[in-house]
């Protein structure tokens, strides 16, 4: 990689940051790619965010990611938002174009590019929690005209979820249902009519907790995903398996929304296989 007076900045701003992976893969990329840019980590409080935005145009940068806790307090620094980044209520992606800063989110498309060999268009999907990145990926799953949506979430957040999803459902035309993660009969009927099931909670970071009763039983042809990538195989996943269902960890939504930021930072496709060998060797 060569840094010279034309190189352009990337970062990652949030709070904490600096566990981040998100410079390994942008840093590899560009250097595959020739790109003259570096991509850095911003871990930075929130009455810095307004003037770490403004930055963006100041230094010229390609753009910015944001995580947590500032998918959504950065908004309003920005001239215009995407559709699907509205329906979120939440940007991961500023790129920085003709002046004008563009708030994407590309949690959603990550998720179901990682899916091999998989069209949720006409399938029925059931998540797990609807937090974050639970709900890139439903408003997402209802862009790409899923048949429905079924979420279970704790009963302490369903009045919240709700709200959050009508727009989404009203917007779209897709159906999409709330119910509370602690109706494990219920649970257990929608488990056996779902195509794609999705744990977007936390639970399974520690490598020993479960989102839902070990006890429950699949159907072989669901497809089971993570958006946890550490541990490499959740206790989430070791359940379906056990079941015989494909998995997929949270390693590729990782991978592929990085990918789809700096395809719209550069105009150039990520080298995606290579970097995901480099990212399964390290956390395999």
């Amino acid at each position: 990689m060569r840094i010279d007076g034309y190189t352009r900045l990337a970062a990652v701003v949030a709070k904490p940051i600096k566990h981040s992976i998100s410079p390994f893969i942008h840093n590899h990329a560009f250097q595959a790619t020739q790109v003259n840019g570096a991509y850095v980590a911003w871990e930075i409080d929130e009455k810095d965010l307004a003037e770490t935005v403004q930055n963006i145009k100041r230094y010229d940068m390609f753009g910015i990611n944001l995580s947590m806790p500032y998918k959504q307090a950065v908004i309003p620094y920005l001239d215009e938002v995407t559709p699907a980044a509205r329906l979120i209520g939440a940007v991961n992606t500023v790129v920085y174009q003709e002046g004008r800063l563009l708030g994407y989110n590309t949690d959603g498309q990550g998720f179901f590019r990682s899916l091999p060999s998989f069209s949720i268009q006409g399938q029925t999907m059931l998540i797990l929690g609807a937090g974050g990145a639970g709900m890139a990926i439903i408003a997402e799953a209802a862009l790409r005209q899923a048949k429905q949506i079924v979420i279970f979430t704790r009963t302490a957040s369903l009045d919240r979820v709700k709200k959050a999803v009508q727009l989404i459902a009203d917007e779209t035309g897709v159906k999409i249902s709330v119910y509370p993660l602690e109706d494990e009969s219920l649970l257990q009927k929608k488990l056996l009519e779902t195509d794609l099931l999705v744990n977007s909670t936390s639970l399974g970071m520690d490598g020993q907790s479960l989102p839902l009763s070990s006890s429950l039983a699949l159907r072989k042809e669901t497809l089971v995903a993570d958006v946890i990538y550490q541990p490499f195989e959740t206790p989430f996943l070791g359940w379906a398996k056990q079941q015989g269902n494909q998995t997929v960890n949270g390693l590729g939504m990782l991978l592929y929304q990085a990918a789809s930021a700096f395809e719209l930072w550069t105009g150039k496709a990520m080298p995606t296989k290579e970097i995901w060998q480099l990212l399964e060797e390290r956390y395999r």
